[in-house]
C-alpha cells in the first residue's frame, strides 16, 4: 500500500516574509496576527493579492483580488512586496530537509512537495506520529507552520492537507474517501474549475459523492471523455507516482513565460508543440525513451501546477509526447490565467516496448523519425513535422 504525504506551508509568502521581517528586520509586530497582504506594485501589471493573513481574510479579501478591492474591504490593511529570492532560500530549506526523511520527493510547487514513504515502513513505524513530528519541526526550526495529508496517492493526500488549515495534519485512506471527500462540495475536488464546477452543479451534481456515482455516459455529453477522469478523480483514484527531483539524468524539461498571462488554449498548445518537439529530438539524439510525461503551469498568481501521466509504452516519438502532452494541458488549465507553461518527461530508459506504426505497417517509426531530424538537422531553415501536428494549432 502506497504511503503518500503532501506538505503545504501556510500562507507560504505572507509566512515566509514575516519571518524574514521578524529575523532580518527587527520587527516587533508579526504580521501574521494583523490584517496584511502580499501583493504587486499596483502599479504594474501584478497589482493583485498573492497571499493574506487570516485576520484578513475575516474582511472577506481573498487572492487573487485586486490590491484595491482589499483596500477597501480594510482600511487598515497593511501591504508587503513579495520577497522571492527568500521565499526561494525557505522552499530549498524545506526540500533539502524532506530529503533526509525520503529520497522520494517532488516539488509540486515552490511551497507544496509530495513525499513518497512507501518503501520507508523499516524506518517509521507510524506515519501519523512522523507527520506531526515533521509539522512541529518545521514549525521550531524554521518559524512557520505547514499542513501535512497523508493517503494512499497524491491526489488525497492533496486533498486531505486541504481539510482545514492551519499547523494540521490529516489523512483521506482508501477507506475514509467515502466519509471524508464525498460530502464536500464538487468545486472542492482538485483538477475541477469554476467553469466546470457551475456546470455540474446545473446537472445537479453538488458534492464530490454526487460526481462519483454518476452515469458517465451522461456526463460525457457535457464534458467528453474528461467525464471518465472527473468520475475516476472523484472516487479518488489517482495513479500518479511521485516523481523525484533529485538525481542525475531522470528527467528533461523545458518551460517558457508567456510574453502575456492567457487562458487561451490555442495559444497554450503551440507552446506545448514546439517544446515537444525539442524534447523529442533530445530524447531521440540521447537514444532514450520517456516513461513519464508531465505538463507544469505556473499562473498569474505564481502558483505552480502539474499533472502527469503514465505512457504506455515508452517513448521518444514527437507525436506520441505531443499527444499525451494535450490530454494532460486540458485537465491542469484552470480559470487563472497562465504566465509560465511546461513539459517535462521521466523516468528515461534506453529501451522501448513495442509500438504500433503511425503511418504504415512496412514502416518503421523510429526510421521515419530518424530521416526528419536528419533532414532537419541538415537545413536549419528547414522544419518537417507530420501534416497532422499543425492540425489544432492552425484549426485547419
Amino acid at each position: 500500500m502506497n504511503i503518500i504525504f503532501h506538505i503545504d506551508v501556510n500562507n507560504a509568502f505572507l509566512s515566509w516574509t514575516s519571518v524574514y521581517l521578524l529575523k532580518y528586520e527587527n520587527y516587533e509586530l508579526d504580521i501574521r496576527t494583523i490584517p496584511s497582504v502580499i501583493a504587486g506594485d499596483p502599479k504594474k501589471r501584478h497589482g493583485i493579492v498573492l497571499a493574506t493573513s487570516y485576520p484578513a481574510k475575516k474582511y472577506g479579501i481573498r487572492t487573487p483580488e485586486s490590491l484595491y478591492s482589499a483596500k477597501n474591504k480594510c482600511k487598515d490593511l497593511q501591504v508587503y512586496k513579495p520577497n522571492y529570492a527568500f521565499y526561494k532560500e525557505m522552499s530549498d530549506k524545506l526540500y533539502n530537509y524532506y530529503l533526509t526523511i525520503t529520497p522520494d520527493v517532488e516539488r509540486y510547487s515552490i511551497d507544496e512537495c509530495f513525499l513518497d514513504l512507501t518503501n520507508t515502513s523499516y524506518l517509521y513505524d507510524d506515519v501519523l506520529y512522523l507527520a506531526y513530528k515533521i509539522k512541529d519541526y518545521i514549525k521550531n526550526e524554521y518559524g512557520f507552520t505547514v499542513n501535512i495529508g497523508i493517503a494512499n496517492n497524491k491526489l488525497c493526500a492533496k486533498m486531505a492537507g486541504d481539510f482545514s488549515k492551519p499547523d494540521k495534519v490529516h489523512t483521506l485512506f482508501d477507506n475514509e474517501i467515502k466519509s471524508k471527500m464525498w460530502p464536500l462540495k464538487v468545486e472542492d475536488l482538485l483538477y475541477v474549475g469554476a467553469s466546470s464546477s457551475k456546470e455540474l452543479h446545473r446537472l445537479g451534481i453538488n458534492t464530490i459523492g454526487d460526481l462519483a456515482n454518476y452515469d458517465p455516459n451522461k456526463l460525457k455529453k457535457y464534458f467528453k471523455n474528461r467525464a471518465y477522469d472527473m468520475i475516476k478523480l472523484a472516487n479518488g483514484l489517482d495513479d500518479s507516482k511521485v516523481i523525484s527531483t533529485n538525481g542525475k539524468n531522470k528527467c528533461i524539461s523545458l518551460s517558457k513565460t508567456l510574453e502575456y498571462d492567457t487562458r487561451d488554449l490555442n495559444i497554450l498548445k503551440k507552446e506545448v508543440l514546439h517544446m515537444c518537439e525539442e524534447i523529442g529530438l533530445k530524447l531521440r539524439n540521447e537514444n532514450l525513451y520517456a516513461s513519464c510525461i508531465a505538463i507544469t503551469i505556473k499562473t498569474d498568481l505564481f502558483k505552480a501546477y502539474s499533472h502527469q501521466k503514465k505512457i504506455l509504452n515508452q517513448t521518444n516519438d514527437t507525436m506520441e509526447l505531443y499527444k499525451n502532452a494535450l490530454e494532460l494541458l486540458e485537465v491542469v488549465v484552470s480559470n487563472n490565467a497562465i504566465r509560465n507553461i511546461g513539459v517535462r518527461v521521466s523516468d528515461l530508459v534506453n529501451y522501448k516496448n513495442s509500438q504500433m506504426s503511425l503511418f504504415d505497417s512496412n514502416t518503421k517509426q523510429d526510421d521515419v523519425w530518424k530521416i526528419i531530424d536528419n533532414i532537419n538537422n541538415k537545413y536549419n531553415n528547414t522544419k518537417i513535422m507530420p501534416a497532422i501536428f499543425y492540425k489544432d494549432d492552425n484549426n485547419k
